[in-house]
């Protein structure tokens, strides 16, 4: 079966304690994004906030820095077990080197790749990561439409990962919704952050399990 992390930026932003109260009883974790109005034109939540956010429930977090340069952001973060913190393959700083502070962290580490990027970019690094991340619309906002283009992406990774019997996880994010989420799980994709598909649902925890039950 695959994960399916609710996407707190589509949610109620006043209201997150209670969002999360709602989906807990089903949600295999959470995915936050974090923007900082430079990499992407949107501006959103800072360690503290997402601190704070980590507190309201014992589920893994996907903490998903949209940021120019995520280097200074690495130590600011405490996380329950098993969390994650993705960084961009497009972002400044030292890639590797980034991604091992973020496992000295104790935390899983992925790298993140927008549409237009060329997948064999994040190749040197699938040998530390955990997980892959796939943005299948442009970063920056909640409730664009799936890209398609972004599926001829995932035949490489799974292609690596099995040459070299690897074991990082691939996961995709934007525009996931019931149309699209079973032939996507059929593509061997692992995890997904979906959005506006839960949150513009009249039932969130009705929407999410009729997600999860096409997902398995």
């Amino acid at each position: 079966m695959a994960e399916i992390y609710p996407s707190l930026i589509a949610g109620d932003l006043m209201n997150l304690r209670k969002e999360i109260q709602t989906l807990d009883p089903e949600a295999d974790g959470y995915h936050i994004d974090v923007m900082d109005y430079s990499f992407v034109p949107n501006l959103t939540w800072g360690p503290e906030q997402i601190n704070q956010i980590a507190d309201s429930t014992e589920k893994p977090l996907y903490v998903h820095l949209m940021v120019d340069d995520p280097t200074n952001w690495i130590e600011k973060f405490s996380l329950p077990s098993h969390s994650t913190l993705g960084i961009h393959i497009e972002s400044k700083g030292e890639i590797r080197k980034n991604l091992l502070r973020i496992k000295d962290k104790h935390l899983q580490a992925s790298v993140v790749v927008n549409p237009e990027t060329n997948i064999d970019l994040i190749f040197p690094y699938l040998d530390i990561i955990d997980s892959v991340l796939l943005m299948s619309v442009q970063p920056g906002f909640s409730g664009q439409p799936f890209l398609p283009s972004v599926i001829e992406k995932l035949d490489p990774l799974l292609g690596y990962r099995q040459t070299d019997s690897l074991k990082f996880k691939i996961g995709m994010d934007g525009g996931i919704n019931k149309k699209n989420i079973m032939d996507l799980k059929k593509r061997q994709v692992d995890w997904f952050a979906v959005g506006s598909a839960i949150f513009d649902a009249p039932n969130r925890l009705k929407a999410l399990r009729e997600l999860k039950k096409l997902a398995s």
